[in-house]
This record gives C-alpha cells, structure tokens and sequence, in this order.
C-alpha cells in the first residue's frame, strides 16, 4: 500500500478532471458523491499506509514516481516521503477534509456553482497531499503554490461581490511576499547543499565533516528566509492580515483551508526542516517570539469582533502563533500535536458557524429581512431553535479554551510547559506567560461568542424568523468532529506519550546530540502536574469573566473602555500597511508608469517617428517614371566611374 500512496494525490485530480469538464452538465447529486468519493478514496488510502507504516522498522518509506527534472549531476525525483510526520498531515487532510466535503453538499447545495466550488476543493486536495507528501524541497513548492492557487479561488469564489474579490487577491499578493523568502532560501540549499532533497540536506547538515555547527550565519540565513514563507502562508506576524479577510470565501472554504489545513502548512515546513532550524539558535528565538507575539495580539482582536467567522479566523491566527511558538522552543512534536488537535476543533467550530449562517440566511431572506447572517449581534437564543449545532459548537469552544481533558488541552499544555521548561530560548518565562495570558483571553472570547450566539433572547423578531437545524447531511460531520475534539488528544497525554513516541523516528533521526541537546525538554512530572493545574485555573477565570461581563447577552460592555475601538479596528494594522507599505507601492507603480510612458515610451516613439520620416523621403523616390529611374541609373553610372578615376588616378 505504501507504494501506492501517490493515489492520495490522484483520485482528488481525477474529481477535478470529472468535475471540472461534466460537472456542469451532471446532476448535482452526482456531482457531490464524485468530490466526496475522491477524498474518501484518497483517506482510505491514509490508513492502509498508516496501519503498514507501523509496521516498519525505521517507519520511512519512499516512493519514487520518476525523474522529474534531471539537468547534468542535478536531479529532482517526483517523489514521496512517507514517515509518521507525513502521515500525520496525510490523515489530518484527508480525514477532516472528507467530512467538510460531506458537510458542503449540504451547504453549497443551492449554489448555482456547485460543480465548479468541489472542482476547487478537489484541487486543493490535490495540492495539500503535493506538500506533505513531497521529499524535496521543489515538489514541497509547488504543492506550497497549489495551495496558495487554490486559497484565491476559493476565498474568492462569489467573487461578484467585491468584497470577496479583494480578499482573494489580497490572500494571494501577501502569500507572494512570503512565498519569495521561501524561494530564496530553497536557492540558498541547492547553492550549498548542492542538492534539494529532504533526506540528503539533513543528513549533510547534521554530518560531523560538514561546515555546520551551532548558530552558523548561512544556516540563519536559510531558516529565517524559509520562515517568512512560514508566515505569509500560516498568517503571522507580520503576515497574517490576509486570513481575517478570507472569511469572504465560504464557510467549508474557511473550514478546510484557513482552519485545518493549509494554514498549517507553515508550521509543516519548519518542523520538516527541524534539523536546520536547531543549528540556527537566533532563528529558533525568532520563530518563538514571533509565534508568542501573533497569539496574543490576534487573541485581543478577537475580543471585539462581531463578525462569528472572523472571532474564529482570529481565533486561528493565535492558535497558530501557539504552534510555532512550540516549535519555537524545540517542542516540534508539541507544535505538530497542537496542529493535530486544533484540525478537529476549529473545522467542528467553522462548521458550526456554517451552520448558524445556513440556518438565519434562509430564515431572513424568507421573512425578506435583509440582515447580516454572520453578524452575532443579530443572534442570540439559537440553542432552541439549533440544538444540535448548539451542542456540537460547545464542545469546540470548550476544546478551544483548554477545558480539562479535552483534546485542546493537553496539546496547549504540551507547549506551554516545553516553553515553561527550556532555557535555550531568551525570555522564554516570558513567552510562557504570554501564551498563558492568550490562553485566558482564548476562554473571554469562545465564552462571549457562545453566549451572544445561543444564549439570550433572540435578537430578531420570532414572529416571523424561524431558524432551522441544519439538515443531516451537514449535523453528521459537526457530531464526528465534536467527538475528535473530545477524545483526540488523550494519544499525547504525558502518561502515555505516544505521540512524541510515535514521532521520534522524524524528530530524533537526522539531528546531532549536541543540537538535540540543547533544545530537549524533559518531562519532569513534578513541575507538569502544577503547569497544568495552573493553566486550568486561568481558563477557568477566562470562562467566569467571560459569563460575569457578558450576563446580558445583547449589550457590549467592552465598550465603555478606551481601548475597545483599537479592537474592532484591529490596532489599526491595515490602515497603518495602507498608509505605507500599500501607499509606497501605489507612489512607486505610478512613478514607473509615468517613467514608462514618458522616457521608454518616449525613446521608442522617436526612434518610431525617425523611421517613418525617413521611409517616407525613400517612398518619395519611387515615382514609377522611367525616365526618372534611367536618369538615376546614368548618375550612379557616372559617380561610380568619377569614383574609379579618381582613385586610379592616386
């Protein structure tokens, strides 16, 4: 099975295929069972290589397709990597994947575009299994430009709306910013490692005949340029300002791609390239800090928005600063984990958001309201109208805000003790504290949200709005996912640590001692059980302020305080980008666009100009006269002998 993990990849195209070219002409029935038979085929795939990967000593197992480019000694294969990090992602986007397609046949059922949206979530399909599955740094690319691809398609879908429209094009112009840094840290491998191939750059950094030691300038270099990729494509700091926006696309869109999947596709890559990144110690510091800063300042945001998708993109953002700040401190496994475990929450709580958004969409276009379907300010007392979404939703945000023995729990834990427990990282006490402060505020906001959503009167007049439960098709999913989000983290609980074991064959393989050494936390259970006792405490504040400030689930109490405006206008970070960095850009376009038609333009109409003048003085001297030709036939006559003598002459 191992051998054919390449039809992960294929059965999602051959739905693009089908879909693309017939799917208009198909009935839509038909249509949903060929993009959610494509991903189920693709999973069913997942776990016969996961149940024999486990079976592998080394539990790594390639599989090379062909040669893909082969210029001189230079050689890319296409090929495929599997080993458990792999896998991990290979499961994670296949299985979550599966059930958000199954829930889109009910969402997207009235879409006259149904064809068209599971053409692109099949691609996307196709383009995330590219990345992780990939064994070199080019393949890993172009699933890395797939994905991004796909993101504008999607997040642009309804892209009549102008809104929806700018959101896609501001989601693919930041991920070129971060796209370019990965680029020009891949060139950096090939022109020092000679090579692009995963296997032979960690084995030829980690090697004792190798230039690399501990906090080498070009292995800096190197990471630092691969992490702003990191950070366009997984919205950090400073990069991260296209991911609210993309909330335009639909609500499977935000669940698929901007929750559980490719905005994990950054934290994938650098904990792929563990080994380089731990002999570059100021990198590692970089990624920790940036990855802390992210999760608390997108968690203040999230205070204050209205908006029951964009809390959740917010939500997203922090969450994966969370991961890269355990990736930060060495904890990779932590990150990965907390990767694992907030696929199931977030996609259950985006769905769950659909579902709200399905259900007053057509309750309001009934009653011929025209209210905004996402804006909570127009819900409120839900839970008896939805009380299956209700029910499902209150697991994820529970999950989410780190209640005891929930899936979110013990991954948020696992990172915050790793950041509690190094020393290698500067500040990292500090770093603890803010992920333990973004962990409280993470409790505030999910404790807000479900109260304005489904506690409360409702905010709309039930006389003549009646929301409905979502049908099964779509209840079915939420209900798969609230039980992942219950019981998928106890597999890394510090007890059984099957995770890190499950693991330790990618994180613990290419690495040096002295590099594993300095980055290894060791779980000292004495100091876990008092962390995790005291993050509990503070989700458990998070909650109670949360009930206590929001006991009238129609007002906003946050309001009376100065700071609340900076909130809904998100510290002004877009408006600062639009006064410089877009604003310079506009100037610069400008600039050039005169230059090019006053100077380019210029030369090349002048030039232009004297040609024509010049043909027309030649046309001149056609006048289709003989007497004319034979008159300048005797002149030339008499020049060329007048020419002649006078150099015979001499």
């Amino acid at each position: 099975m191992l051998d054919f993990v390449w039809l992960c990849i294929f059965f999602p195209l051959v739905g693009v295929l089908v879909n693309g070219f017939f799917g208009a002409r198909l009935p839509k029935r038909h249509v949903g069972w060929i993009g959610c038979g494509a991903v189920a085929l693709s999973l069913a795939v997942a776990i016969g290589c996961f149940i024999q990967l486990l079976n592998l000593p080394q539990r790594v197992h390639e599989v090379v397709l062909f040669d893909w480019i082969a210029v001189g000694n230079f050689r890319v294969p296409f090929a495929f990597r599997v080993d458990p990090l792999s896998m991990v992602m290979l499961l994670v986007v296949t299985g979550v994947g599966f059930l958000i397609h199954v829930y889109s046949i009910g969402y997207m059922g009235h879409d006259p575009h149904y064809a068209r949206f599971f053409t692109y979530l099949n691609l996307f399909m196709a383009a995330m299994l590219t990345l992780v599955l990939a064994n070199n740094f080019l393949l890993m690319f172009v699933g890395w430009e797939g994905v991004g691809l796909c993101s504008y398609l999607l997040i642009g879908f309804w892209f009549e709306r102008p809104s929806a429209a700018e959101a896609g094009k501001k989601a693919f112009i930041v991920n070129r910013i971060g796209d370019f840094g990965f680029i020009l840290g891949m060139l950096l491998i090939f022109k020092y490692f000679g090579t692009l191939d995963f296997q032979d750059v960690f084995e030829a950094a980690a090697s004792k005949d190798h230039i690399f030691v501990l906090g080498v300038p070009l292995l800096t270099l190197i990471t630092l340029l691969l992490f702003i990729g990191a950070t366009g494509k997984s919205a950090q700091i400073p990069l991260y300002i296209w991911l609210p926006d993309a909330m335009e696309g639909p609500t499977p869109v935000s669940a698929l791609i901007h929750a559980a999947t490719m905005v994990t596709a950054g934290v994938y890559m650098v904990a792929r390239c563990h080994v380089l990144y731990l002999y570059a110690p100021v990198t590692m510091s970089v990624v920790a800090i940036i990855g802390a800063l992210t999760a608390i300042l997108a968690a203040t945001i999230a205070l204050a928005q209205n908006d029951i998708k964009r809390v959740l993109a917010y939500s997203t953002v922090s969450q994966l600063g969370y991961m890269f700040l355990g990736c930060g401190v060495g904890a990779f496994a932590a990150g990965i984990f907390h990767l694992y475990t907030h696929a199931f929450f977030k996609a259950l709580l985006f769905l769950g958001a659909g579902s709200v958004i399905h259900a007053l969409e057509h309750a309001f276009h009934q009653a011929h309201e025209h209210r905004d379907p996402q804006d909570m300010r127009h819900m409120g007392g839900l839970k008896k109208y939805m009380p299956t979404t209700y029910r499902t939703f209150l697991i994820g945000a529970a999950a989410l805000a780190g209640a005891p023995f929930l899936s979110g729990f013990w991954s948020k834990d696992e990172i915050l003790f790793s950041a509690f427990n190094t020393g290698i990282v500067p500040l990292s006490k500090v770093l603890y504290g803010i992920g333990l402060l973004t962990a409280l505020l993470t409790a505030f906001y999910m404790t807000r949200q479900c109260i304005k959503v489904f506690a409360g009167h409702p905010r709309f007049d039930e006389g003549k709005i009646h929301p409905h439960e979502s049908p099964g098709v779509m209840t079915i999913p939420l209900w798969m996912l609230a039980v992942g989000s219950l019981l998928a983290g106890f597999i890394g609980t510090p007890w059984f640590n099957a995770w890190e074991k499950f693991l330790a064959p990618v994180f613990e393989s290419h690495a040096s001692e002295e590099a594993m050494k300095a980055y290894h936390s060791a779980h000292n259970l004495s100091l876990l059980l008092p962390l995790m006792l005291v993050a509990v405490v503070v989700a458990a504040i998070g909650w109670l302020a949360g009930r206590a400030v929001y006991k009238q689930p129609d007002q906003e109490p946050l309001e009376r305080f100065a700071f609340y405006k900076h909130l809904v206008n998100k510290w002004y970070v877009d408006e600062l980008y639009n006064k410089t960095i877009v604003a310079l850009g506009y100037k610069l376009s400008d600039w050039s666009a005169r230059f090019d038609l006053g100077f380019i333009d210029g030369i090349v109409n002048r030039v232009a100009g004297a040609i024509a003048v010049g043909a027309q003085n030649l046309r001149n001297l056609q006048t289709s006269y003989v007497r004319n030709y034979a008159l300048v036939m005797v002149l030339g006559g008499v020049l060329l002998v007048t020419y002649l003598t006078y150099f015979a002459l001499r």
